[in-house]
């Protein structure tokens, strides 16, 4: 049996994305004082990344685990669950 890598597996979910409303926010003026960014490995599908010195989330691919908000010690991360019907509707494959 093949092994699926991080990608294919993420591709078996299905998401509702509610365009031009993230349920996750980061306050980047407190992320600059962050040294861990513990965000960008914590994440199980990868979705923070930094570049230009700031911190960015794919936030419309979000397994919805709160794991970053966990992560945070620094509690810049501002997550919710995404508006009713929205968000990872997850699938068996």
């Amino acid at each position: 049996m093949k092994k699926l890598s991080l990608a294919d597996k993420l591709s078996l979910n299905k998401f509702e994305v509610n365009e031009g409303e993230p349920h996750i926010r980061i306050d980047q003026q407190v992320c600059r004082t962050c040294r861990e960014k513990s965000c960008l490995t914590a994440c199980p599908a990868g979705l923070y990344s930094e570049q230009n010195d700031q911190i960015t989330v794919e936030w419309a691919g979000c397994l919805e685990c709160g794991t970053c908000r966990i992560i945070c010690g620094k509690k810049a991360i501002s997550w919710e669950y995404p508006q009713g019907g929205f968000g990872i509707i997850y699938r068996q494959g």
